[in-house]
């Protein structure tokens, strides 16, 4: 697969990529050619909505903008995307936040990387770790959820946590961002391509979960105060992201540029 990447690269007039990480994996020689531009973000589509709100039908709950309400979203709760160093978290992001529900969104198949052991899924080896650590009634795993739906949680969550190794930059973090999200995320590339420590959203080593947890909690305890956080947050994916004005006529110029 390499060999045929170079020679692919070695042939092509130009190619893309979507972060500046992913670009820097190519040989020096080839990262001339690669231009940087994203698939882009619909920010008119996610954007904030104080009148959201989720129904946890399971649970008998229904949540809304304002409630203290943590999230975790990838597409399979597995290490790739950091959901072991999230449950290792939890326990102590319970005892700081008594009053604090948790939303985990995705499914228990492998998209990346090894397979839990003896079969089973990740949930359920680290549920078994965590045994009476964590409190069940406070936690709710809602499996794969519909664009709309994910959306929509989004929107009535106070903090939202990415996790991830250095790898592809996740959507649902870019979505979050233009919903205008609170997120605390892992100190990893890409991320650190849309997130500054401090200036719209916190970073945290993406091996330690107890920062992990002094943060969630921090950025619950001072919502209000870390406000702009928010505001920065989307304003840096519409400055940046947008699909409309900023991605899609990069994307145009690239493919006419290099079609004459």
């Amino acid at each position: 697969m390499a060999e045929q990447l170079i020679r692919a690269l070695s042939s092509c007039d130009a190619a893309l990529a979507l972060t500046a990480f992913q670009r820097a994996q190519h040989p020096d020689r080839a990262q001339d050619k690669i231009q940087v531009i994203h698939d882009g973000i619909d920010t008119g589509l996610f954007k904030p909505d104080a009148s959201a709100w989720v129904q946890l039908k399971s649970a008998g709950l229904t949540l809304r903008d304002g409630d203290e309400v943590i999230t975790f979203v990838a597409r399979h709760l597995e290490p790739y995307r950091g959901f072991q160093v999230f449950m290792r978290a939890l326990p102590l992001i319970q005892a700081l936040r008594p009053n604090a529900r948790v939303v985990l969104v995705g499914g228990d198949e492998v998209s990346y990387g090894a397979s839990a052991p003896d079969g089973e899924s990740w949930r359920k080896v680290l549920l078994k770790e965590a045994g009476r650590r964590i409190d069940l009634t406070r936690v709710h795993f809602v499996g794969r959820a519909p664009h709309q739906r994910l959306t929509q949680l989004m929107q009535v969550f106070a903090v939202h946590v990415h996790l991830t190794y250095p790898f592809v930059l996740s959507w649902s973090l870019l979505e979050a961002m233009s919903i205008g999200c609170l997120v605390v995320a892992s100190d990893t590339a890409p991320v650190r391509e849309v997130i500054a420590d401090g200036k719209n959203g916190l970073l945290t080593d993406f091996f330690d979960h107890g920062q992990l947890a002094e943060r969630v909690a921090y950025a619950l305890e001072n919502r209000t105060r870390l406000a702009h956080f928010r505001e920065a947050a989307r304003a840096s994916i519409q400055e940046r992201y947008d699909l409309a004005t900023i991605c899609l006529p990069k994307q145009l110029e690239f493919v006419l540029g290099n079609g004459r």
